[in-house]
């Protein structure tokens, strides 16, 4: 439509009388009037002014700028009078897009976890370290093809089958590949020769996807980093990091030599032909003009590459015709507000702080569309700013995540307090695909080993989606629309606490979101509840759609959580602080059996708030409303942060009674105590989770409440079958199930394809006799459950409880997300009696 508004000329004519006065005589009279001249002619009209107008286009669904519609308003001055905006008229173009509305009925979910140590041997039985760190795919999305610096290789894995990925085999690069891309049947590596930070060097490699071969490769002068491949096939970009060593002068630039970007002709047959040219990148920054140390690099349909330059928190775009920098601009800064900048040990997660004017400091960077693009502002030198920024490409600021993704990190239990001072959650890389009527934004969380999803239909306002959990430390993400997959490399490899580098795979489905499992509320402030490293699990014998959880020693203000299992995901709708109010804790340790607690022992249990600082590992609901809570000692019999120890608080958390194991009893302890308890028939039942010293087996105590006597019998463990050696079984849950039974949960310390044992077993506690070993009967095997989250198998299964309606659930400790990917698995295991 159009609007034409004319500007009309107005011609205002003033006539002024003339006046005259007679001078002649001397008689004094007044002379004679003249008479009026004639009129004179009208003037010309003036020239009609020029029309502006105003065009609007209705923009329909899968519009490069509102992919839900929208509508283009656009205006300027017809210059040619024809009442029409032509495209050379128009002055301002603007858009209002539809307001987004999220698929409800499609999400992502994982469908498998590929170990890449797999291409070492069918169970991964090696400890030799592996990495996939970049990721891309042959032409028609069945072969997926990685960058292992590890091992200087890149692998192949065939995913004709998403669900089962096949290990196909590994190439040699000779030397560190950094980054991948796919053109047709070839796979461009960028790989880094490099002998030392100051002799840079680095190959520009081509492979044969279908033979596996190298089939040209050529010098690149200086260590690569990211590699893009224009839409159209024409062009390949190579960014040039050059980076600097971190160890000398802090790690600051400039440290030479500088980078560049490569540009790379791909329009010729054979790839001995493409011909190579550098872009130079000095000068431009402000910050450090000297060393760009570009980063990461992605290409737009008018072959327009965007590069950042992350440690001088500036971005250029370059044009691949011409292989010029046709403009450049500061990343900027954004104000951080609710988060957390403090690492505290033991971990207190305090998302109370502010830090004004942060550097942004991105590192991956996507086209939206050719006119904005998005950085995952992962930060280096400053500590990043934590999320992720939408720019157009005149650099201004669009939209800024702010503190959102470090929020929801902690909403969904994956932020990691060790890394608050540092970078928060960390976004490392950002990815963008188009899966049918929609636009997705997937930002890969380094720290908190998750994948953001954002829906960004209109790019200026991105609207979360979901969260996908990953293998530890996500780096390069790859989206395949033709086969509804998206799939994320994975690059910590730490087979000691059960991690290995991987590939994600997940599949664009009509399912419901499988995760989280478990997310928090908000506090009455507005920022969500804190929780992590679910240790235990109670039921309420009143409420079938409530679960208490608690935190481990990770965290140094214990608190109990109260989860409303009745919504998917479950709620944490509570927090319980643990508090020695009464000052009952710290007046406790004298007693029949031990010497007095000192002041610094205890100070290391109780927080100035009166807050305990202990390690609670079970936990149960008492038939009075409280909470019993088996605390975990960590071995050293003379110490009192070493005991294991039972606390009882009221419902709201205050301790009334702390209950001491026998001093013989306690001089044999190891550090794998306390792991579960449970109230029945006016008993307290103590699962431990390792034999002490001395002993075959580990004990289950039994504490009188009425008589306060102990008594303690033998359980026997299943022998240790995992494959990794030097690994243990141990008890990790007790939970009254009825007429003097217990459910037992049974596991080894063992994740991934090392694990072995994964179990619950029943036992009868009704008649037994101090010192008996008990026997035991097998309830359920739960590593195939555990095995059908699709990911690694999470190696600590902490807590079950039984519900009131007869449902079994159990959950999986985290570990503060220390050597973990944070992942939290919270079952319903149905009814097993």
């Amino acid at each position: 439509m159009q609007f034409a508004k004319k500007i009309l000329p107005l011609l205002i004519v003033i006539s002024l009388p003339a006046l005259m006065v007679g001078c002649g005589g001397d008689d004094g009279k007044n002379g004679v009037n003249g008479t009026n001249g004639a009129n004179g002619s009208n003037g010309a009209n003036g020239t009609d002014g020029k029309t502006s107008l105003i065009k609007q286009t209705v923009l329909t669904a899968g519009d490069a700028q509102c992919f839900s519609g929208g509508l283009k308003i656009e205006s300027g001055i017809d210059a040619n009078n024809d009442q029409s905006l032509q495209a050379t008229e128009v002055a301002q173009t603007s858009y209002q897009c539809d307001k987004t509305a999220l698929n409800s009925q499609m999400n992502f979910n994982r469908v498998a976890t590929f170990p890449v140590c797999l291409q070492i041997n069918a169970t991964c039985n090696t400890n030799d370290e592996t990495a996939a760190e970049i990721v891309a795919a042959s032409s028609d999305g069945m072969t997926l093809i990685y960058t292992d610096s590890f091992k200087k290789q890149i692998g192949f894995v065939n995913i004709s089958n998403p669900s089962l990925p096949k290990p196909k085999g590994v190439l040699a690069m000779g030397g560190e590949p950094t980054s991948i891309a796919v053109k047709g049947g070839h796979a461009l590596v960028a790989v880094d020769t490099s002998a030392d930070f100051v002799n840079a060097s680095g190959d520009f490699v081509v492979v044969d996807i279908a033979t596996q071969a190298i089939v040209h490769r050529a010098s690149l002068g200086g260590q690569p980093d990211s590699v893009a491949i224009s839409p159209d096939g024409k062009y390949a970009a190579i960014v040039i990091e050059n980076q600097r060593d971190e160890g000398l002068n802090g790690g600051l630039p400039p440290q030479l030599p500088a980078g560049k970007l490569v540009v790379v002709d791909l329009t010729a047959a054979a790839p001995s032909s493409w011909t190579l040219r550098d872009v130079n990148l000095t000068g431009i920054a402000t910050l450090y003009p000297a060393d760009p140390e570009p980063e990461f690099v992605d290409i737009n349909t008018d072959n327009i590459a965007v590069v950042t330059l992350q440690e001088n928190n500036h971005i250029a775009l370059v044009d691949l015709v011409t292989a010029t920098v046709t403009t450049h601009f500061t990343a900027g800064t954004v104000d951080m507000v609710n988060v957390d900048l403090t690492d505290n040990r033991p971990a207190v997660i305090k998302p109370i702080e502010v830090k004004n004017a942060q550097l942004r400091e991105p590192d991956g960077v996507t086209w939206i569309n050719k006119d904005y693009f998005a950085t995952a502002n992962e930060g280096d030198l400053n500590g990043g700013s934590r999320g992720f920024t939408v720019f157009n490409k005149q650099g201004q600021v669009v939209w800024d995540s702010g503190s959102t993704l470090d929020d929801m990190a902690i909403r969904f239990g994956h932020y990691q307090d060790r890394r608050s001072d540092a970078k928060g959650n960390e976004p490392e890389n950002i990815e963008m695909g188009v899966f049918g009527g929609n636009r997705y934004l997937f930002v890969n969380s380094e720290r908190s080993s998750v994948i953001f999803v954002y829906d960004v239909a209109d790019p200026t306002k991105p609207a979360f989606k979901q969260v996908l959990p990953a293998s530890a430390a996500p780096e390069g993400g790859l989206a395949i629309p033709a086969r509804n997959l998206y799939v994320v490399a994975s690059e910590s490899d730490l087979r000691g606490v059960a991690i290995r580098s991987g590939l994600n795979i997940y599949n664009y489905n009509q399912q419901a979101a499988r995760y989280p499992t478990v997310q928090s509320v908000n506090r009455p402030d507005g920022n969500p509840i804190p929780w992590s490293a679910l240790s235990a699990l109670s039921s309420d014998v009143n409420n079938p759609n409530t679960l208490y959880s608690i935190e481990d020693s990770f965290f140094g203000q214990n608190r109990i959580f109260t989860v409303d299992v009745s919504s998917k995901p479950a709620l944490i709708i509570g927090e319980t602080k643990i508090m020695d109010t009464n000052n009952v804790f710290a007046n406790s340790g004298v007693n029949a059996h031990l010497a007095s607690f000192t002041n610094a022992e205890l100070a290391a249990m109780i927080n100035a708030d009166k807050s305990v600082n202990i390690d609670p590992e079970g936990l149960a609901k008492a038939a009075d409303g409280g909470f019993w809570i088996a605390s975990e000692g960590s071995g050293a019999a003379a110490s009192a942060v070493s005991m294991n120890l039972i606390f009882k608080t009221d419902a709201f958390g205050v301790i009334e009674s702390v209950i001491h194991l026998p001093a013989a009893v306690n001089a044999l302890q190891i550090n794998n105590g306390y792991e579960g308890i449970a109230e029945y028939n006016n008993s307290l039942y103590l699962a431990f989770q390792r034999a002490w010293a001395g002993e075959a087996n580990p004990r289950i105590g039994i504490y009188d409440l009425a008589a306060k006597t102990w008594k303690f019998v033998y359980y026997s463990l299943d022998a240790y079958s995992s494959q990794f050696a030097g690994g243990w079984v141990g008890l990790s849950e007790i939970t009254a199930i009825g007429n003097g039974e217990f459910m037992v949960l049974e596991r080894d310390n063992r994740g991934g394809l090392d694990a072995s044992i994964k179990r619950l077993y029943k036992i009868n506690l009704q008649a037994v006799t101090d010192g008996q070993t008990i026997t035991k009967t097998l309830i359920k095997d739960i590593k195939p459950v555990l095995g059908a989250t699709t990911g690694p198998l999470i190696e600590k299964v902490e807590g079950t409880a039984l519900m009131a309606n007869g449902d079994v659930y159990m959950v999986t400790d985290n570990d503060g997300v220390n050597d973990h990917s944070g992942e939290t698995q919270l079952i319903n295991l149905g009814k097993l009696f």
